[in-house]
Parts: structure tokens; C-alpha cells; sequence
């Protein structure tokens, strides 16, 4: 496997500190985050994100990002946009980015859930999405649809609903543990056989869930929140684990929300465990193959 690092969980760095930074820890790629953004300080995950393109001129990036990534020694597993696939003008602009850089693969958003009825939604992504595999198909990319919770394609179960029958060299799907142990879980190994073709992107990140009040009936009120990647309740063993079984040796990519140690000590280290971890899958050394560990943590 190639392990990188998307930047919208590196926010303190520039795009020249974050290649930098990683490529002396040792990871084999970066995936860029593209999207425009409100301004922030400190600088945050999903604002004022030092290591985020902006998609308004993104043409213009294209040169230095490339540049400073091919310098430092890093491919690119992938640009990370949060272009809506109904949005066809912006899409096309990302995969032209992502074949202009040579990143072969770029994430589009899903509806939100909520956003109108589930079936319509379906629907229209479903068109959005043979339109956009099409599009992805001149430029000879693959656009990129993630598991992810809040969405119409929370679980690998949705994502087949919604891409059976279109290309997979085109269409894609990004599998994502700790969004799955908010919503949509189902068994890794169950889910990577069911994608086949599909299982075309991996992120990685881990949740803790937790009591955060008390509900107006008197129980407990739980929240997920991001977690280090070893403490989370997904089993990151069991899932490499998953992985190596059905044969997937491509990019494992960390988004890693949590906060409780400084980013570079955080991205180094979890680099080091995740070597630690495959490297112990493939001696046989994990153990009975679990989906994740069954008990929350308060």
C-alpha cells in the first residue's frame, strides 16, 4: 500500500511546509484539498486551512502545486474538491485539474441528506454521475464518490445503488472507516467485496463516540467525535487486514481530525503505526479478523 496525507488535516502548514513536512517523515504522497473557503485564525480544518487550493482560480495553482510536490519527492494520491456532482461546470474543472497534475482520481460531493426526498436524490445523482464518468473518461481520470455519514451514500450498500453499471475506471468509490463508524458501518471485508471494481480510493481516520448530555427522556446523549487513530473504537488492524484480503494495494490516504498532540508529532506518528499495523497483517500477526471493536468509550 501508499500511504499520503490529505491537507484538510493539515491546516497550520502552507502548501510548501506540507510537502515538506511529509516528505521527511517518509509518506509517499500528498491528496490536495481544493475548495474556497471562509478566512480563519487560528487557522481550522474547514476554514482558514493553510494547505487548501482554492478552487476559485485553481488553474492558476496548478503549476506551483505540482511543482512543489514533484520536488519534494511526494506523488499525488488524489485531489480532494468538494465540487457537488450536480454542479457540471466546477466538475469539469476539477478533473481537468486532477489529469493536468496527474493525480488520476478526484472526489465529488453527494447530496446532503435532509436536502429532498432520499429516492429523488438518488435519481439525480445517479445522472450526474454516468454525465461526470463520461467527462471523467476524456480527461482519463476517475471521479471519486466517499462513504460518507450526513450523505445518500453513507454505506458501500448505497454506493453500489448508485454506481453499478457505470465504468470503475471512471466512477468510483472512496471507503472511509471513521466516517462509516458514524453512519452507514457495515462489516470492511463484506463492504471491499461488494465495491470490487468500485474500491478505487481508501481515507482513513478514527471516532470515538461519547456521552454529551442527556436526552429530554432522561438517557444518555452520545456524540462522535474524532479520535487519534489509535485510540478510536475502528479496529485499524482488522481493516489493513480487510484490505490486504481482497487484494487492494493502492493509496491509503490519513485525514486525521483529532487534536490532541501537535500536527507534525500526529502525522509522524501516524505514519509509524500504520507501517506497524500492516506490517503485522501481512506477518499473520493480527489476529481473528473483527470489524470493530464492539464497546463505546465514555
Amino acid at each position: 500500500m501508499r500511504w499520503s496525507v490529505f491537507t484538510a488535516s493539515t491546516p497550520d502548514w502552507t502548501p510548501e511546509e506540507a510537502v515538506g513536512q511529509l516528505s521527511t517523515q517518509g509518506w509517499d504522497g500528498v491528496e490536495w484539498r481544493v475548495t474556497d473557503q471562509e478566512p480563519a485564525r487560528p487557522p481550522g480544518f474547514w476554514a482558514g486551512n493553510r494547505a487548501t487550493i482554492p478552487l476559485t482560480g485553481l488553474e492558476g495553482e496548478l503549476t506551483r502545486i505540482a511543482a512543489i510536490t514533484r520536488e519534494a519527492g511526494l506523488a499525488l494520491s488524489g485531489l480532494g474538491a468538494y465540487v457537488p456532482a450536480a454542479d457540471h461546470g466546477n466538475v469539469e474543472r476539477v478533473l481537468a485539474a486532477a489529469a493536468a497534475l496527474g493525480a488520476e482520481r478526484v472526489r465529488v460531493t453527494m447530496p446532503q441528506l435532509g436536502s429532498g426526498d432520499y429516492r429523488e436524490l438518488m435519481a439525480g445523482a445517479r445522472r450526474d454521475l454516468a454525465w461526470i464518468a463520461g467527462r471523467a473518461a476524456e480527461h482519463g481520470v476517475t471521479a471519486l464518490v466517499e462513504l460518507h455519514h450526513g450523505t445518500i451514500v453513507a454505506s458501500a450498500s448505497a454506493a453500489m445503488r448508485l454506481l453499478d453499471g457505470l465504468p470503475p475506471e471512471h466512477a468510483g468509490v472512496i471507503h472511509d472507516i471513521g466516517n462509516l463508524t458514524i453512519e452507514g458501518f457495515e462489516d470492511p471485508l463484506a463492504g471491499f467485496q461488494m465495491l470490487g471494481p468500485y474500491l478505487a480510493h481508501v481515507h482513513v481516520k478514527n471516532v470515538a463516540w461519547r456521552v454529551s448530555g442527556t436526552r429530554d427522556d432522561g438517557g444518555p446523549r452520545w456524540s462522535a467525535e474524532w479520535a487519534p487513530l489509535r485510540e478510536g473504537q475502528a479496529d485499524l488492524a482488522a481493516y489493513l487486514g480487510a484490505l490486504r484480503r481482497v487484494g487492494y494495494d493502492g493509496w491509503v490516504t490519513v485525514e486525521d481530525f483529532s487534536t490532541a498532540v501537535p500536527l507534525a508529532q500526529r502525522t509522524r506518528d501516524n505514519l509509524a503505526y500504520l507501517r506497524e499495523l500492516d506490517l503485522s497483517v501481512r506477518a499473520d500477526k493480527c489476529g481473528p479478523l473483527t470489524a470493530a471493536r464492539t464497546s463505546r468509550t465514555e
